[in-house]
């Protein structure tokens, strides 16, 4: 499977993950915790817990995908690990990532916040196993598994305790899911999450989202990995003591634009300079041995 196969088989896919986590009416059909005496507690919107619920609700549906496209499914081995889930083709042995992503809609078309993983670390030391289940440049695709809903009209009474008998009172607190895949660079923006986070952000318009046609959409790939692997934030900036080289695409164009300009001035020293350098190591070479 190759990654435009996989990418159009997850598509097909989470079009049907509506039958698995909501009823009939769009309501998520998880109502809360449930306690050995039979007591159920209403679940919090908190966007994590509200991720990690969905995630568990479908990794039965995820090991099915993998069997039914020859795949290997292998999950984290610890939480805060990327990806959330790796697929490997037992044919090529190629893996793709699959990080799970959910927010809220905030009005018809906007998102609240998506941030799509960091841009340190293993993004940019893509050899590293730190925090990865493998190393970032081992795997063929990256992509994003996105959930969007909307939540209810009422925040939850978490003191409420209900019994079992209960359950039809109790109001789901999330409902409305759109279920979306795309590969990270097309969904991403070019500022990082809210705050002084080293986590890429991505598009809040939800048309762009689904889509994939954030501003890397166009720009490719290469673009997108270059801009956010030498980002840096006001805080990383202060801490080498330099000034930030862009925050923009704007300024990350002109940035790129005066290292061209500078490099085509100097283009017969630094011809000079490759050749003089070439001629050095072979005689340093030709000493050793």
């Amino acid at each position: 499977m190759k990654k435009d196969e996989i990418l159009s088989a997850l598509q097909k896919e989470v079009a049907t993950y509506n039958n698995i986590i909501a009823t009939d009416k769009g309501d998520w059909i998880v109502k809360g915790f449930i306690d050995i005496y039979k007591n159920i507690y209403t679940i919090s919107i908190d966007t994590k817990v509200v991720s990690k619920v969905i995630e568990l609700l479908l990794i039965p549906a995820f090991e099915r995908f993998a069997k039914n496209n020859d795949l290997i499914l292998q999950l984290p081995p610890q939480q805060n690990f990327y990806p959330d889930l790796t697929f490997i083709s037992k044919k090529t042995g190629e893996k793709f990532a699959v990080d799970i992503k959910s927010t809220f809609k905030d009005s018809d078309n906007k998102i609240k916040s998506m941030t799509l993983g960091a841009f340190t670390g293993y993004f940019r030391n893509r050899e590293s196993t730190k925090n990865t289940l493998y190393p970032y440049k081992e795997y063929t695709e990256h992509l994003v598994l996105g959930v969007i809903y909307s939540q209810a009209d009422k925040d939850p009474n978490e003191k409420t305790v209900y019994k079992i008998e209960e359950l039809d009172k109790i109001e789901s607190v999330i409902r409305d899911f759109k279920f979306f895949v795309q590969p990270k660079y097309r969904i991403a923006s070019a500022s990082p999450g809210s705050g002084n986070t080293k986590n890429i952000g991505s598009t809040n318009n939800l048309e762009k989202l689904i889509n994939g046609s954030g501003v890397f959409s166009e720009l490719g790939e290469e673009v997108y990995d270059d801009y956010w692997m030498y980002y840096l934030t006001n805080d990383m900036a202060k801490a080498l003591e330099i000034p930030r080289p862009y925050t923009n695409l704007k300024t990350y164009l002109e940035y790129k634009e005066r290292g061209i300009n500078i490099l085509e001035k100097h283009k017969i020293d630094i011809k000079k300079l490759t050749e003089e350098e070439d001629s050095s190591s072979e005689q340093e070479e030709n000493n050793e041995n």
